[in-house]
């Protein structure tokens, strides 16, 4: 059950420079997009204290929070545990390789740079609150190479998706699309608990940590099941237990740099 395009989203900026953080503000009430709540935070004490009170469906994280170039990742771990319904996006100053790749290992759906336009900014709330993933061609590159880099050797061995269950592939297309894991358990008709289990598994077979590592690992190797016409997204082939694989392409807004 995605988002709908044009519902009301609620933000929340965490960003030290309060200049900034309201400039982007403004830039946001004045765009098209529907934006029922925007809260501003100068520190990690008062991000956390703001999630809790206003549950944001978007959190803007500067990765240079109260002046040093930590605490920003330090929060983002903070919201993916706490918030899980949360989609986090990083604000960086600069691409560099280690912050792309470790700001997705934090669990960011989104990368915007302090370069950027504040209409990019719009988009990229928008695209990471509809569950799409928000990253430059060069972002892609990083997270890609730094993929290849470190499960060379266990994708030898291994084989990849081929260890994949069908149901696991499922679990991986399902993740792509963007769907949270109550929805992932809606749409296979199994509980919650199993979709977590299926993507435990998931993530140790194929070495990765995260779903975006999930997404762009079988992004950049395999294809993933298809769509099923059906309601409960699973096709007909897959309930009768043949494989059935065809090309999908994980929903990844890329943009040129």
């Amino acid at each position: 059950m995605h988002q709908e395009t044009g519902a009301p989203i609620r933000v929340l900026i965490c960003d030290a420079d309060r200049i900034s953080s309201q400039l982007m503000a403004s830039a946001l009430r004045r765009s098209r997009s529907v934006f029922e709540q925007i809260e501003l935070a100068a520190s990690c004490e008062e991000a956390r204290f703001l999630a809790q009170k206003c549950s944001p469906h978007v959190v803007l994280v500067s990765s240079e929070l109260n002046g040093d170039g930590t605490t920003g990742f330090r929060l983002l771990q903070y919201l993916r545990e706490s918030h899980p319904d949360a989609r986090l996006i990083m604000l960086l100053r600069a691409g560099e390789p280690e912050s792309v790749v470790q700001a997705f290992r934090g669990g960011v759906r989104g990368i915007i740079y302090r370069s950027d336009s504040f209409r990019a900014l719009v988009k990229c709330i928008r695209s990471v609150h509809q569950g799409q993933i928000w990253a430059s061609t060069r972002d892609m590159e990083y997270l890609l190479a730094e993929l290849t880099r470190v499960n060379t050797p266990r994708i030898n061995r291994s084989g990849g998706l081929a260890l994949l269950t069908q149901r696991e592939l499922e679990v991986t297309r399902l993740v792509a699309e963007g769907m949270k894991n109550r929805d992932i358990a809606d749409a296979l008709q199994v509980t919650e608990h199993t979709v977590c289990n299926y993507l435990y598994r998931m993530f140790d077979k194929l070495g990765v940590s995260s779903r975006v590592e999930l997404i762009l690992y079988a992004l950049s190797r395999e294809p993933l099941p298809s769509a099923s016409n059906g309601s409960n997204h699973v096709d007909a082939a897959t309930r009768a237990g043949r494989p059935q694989i065809e090309e999908i392409r994980p929903r990844i807004q890329t943009r040129a740099v």
